[in-house]
């Protein structure tokens, strides 16, 4: 399939070594600008390295790794970049808002009205603007995860990294934030990576980078996966993926 010239992700030769292993084995891949591109392995895969390698917060990493134009963990990339993980980075003793206001801060909006719009928006579009006053700590595990991923919202970045954000949440909430990834891509232009270990998610993507042991075994749009590898669903071609791959190994061999 056609690339874009500036894509928002570059890996080549992309490593991260640890303890001796080889958590990320030599990826190239790009992610397209502008489009929801779904990250998905089993739990262990590298995932979340491969992620953390992207905002910069990932240590031991080589090769080549280019993200909106610029070197990973780039300093001018912090306020380009929403980044939501998997474990809520949210402080249990402040409000949902108190909580909000102070990472807009981070961002550098010190207008006490700017940093107001852009909360009000972000709790907007996750669905918790009746929980704006109730402190995080007596949230649901749900309700915690839409709060970081409101953090992430804040500033309207171009590029949005989740790492796995629906895990644990029921299906009608689940298909709310696919609905607000996709219009994200569709409306605001954001470039959407997002993590799952869940295969039927990723018919909600326009592109996949499907990862095993380290490696991404395929890449491309869910359609195209599915006609090259013969099968009727995600799940099916990613095993077939995986057979081949053991296979081409053992020839190697």
């Amino acid at each position: 399939m056609d690339q874009p010239v500036n894509p928002s992700v570059r890996a080549q030769a992309l490593r991260v070594i640890r303890g001796g292993r080889a958590v990320l084995d030599g990826l190239d891949f790009r992610v397209v600008s502008g489009r929801i591109t779904g990250l998905l392995g089993p739990s262990g895969c590298g995932k979340s390295t491969l992620m953390r390698a992207i905002v910069g917060t990932q240590a031991r990493v080589s090769g080549e790794l280019e993200v909106l134009g610029l070197p990973a963990g780039h300093r001018a990339l912090r306020s380009r970049i929403g980044y939501a993980a998997q474990v809520p980075a949210i402080y249990i003793d402040l409000t949902v808002r108190q909580n909000l206001d102070y990472f807009a801060s981070i961002l550098g909006y010190r207008s006490r009205t700017a940093r107001r719009g852009l909360v009000d928006r972000a709790v907007e579009d996750v669905g918790l603007i009746d929980c704006m006053s109730a402190l995080a700590g007596r949230l649901s595990g749900g309700q915690l995860s839409r709060v970081s991923l409101a953090a992430a919202l804040l500033g309207e970045p171009e590029l949005l990294v989740l790492d796995e954000p629906t895990v644990g949440l029921d299906p009608v909430l689940r298909r709310e934030l696919w609905s607000l990834f996709q219009r994200l891509a569709a409306n605001r232009g954001t470039t959407v990576l997002v993590s799952s270990h869940v295969m039927d998610e990723a018919e909600r993507c326009e592109s996949l980078l499907l990862m095993r042991a380290g490696r991404i075994i395929a890449d491309g749009a869910p359609l195209a996966l599915l006609e090259s590898t013969g099968t009727h669903t995600i799940e099916d071609a990613f095993l077939h993926l995986v057979g081949e791959a053991v296979e081409s190994r053992e020839v190697v061999r």
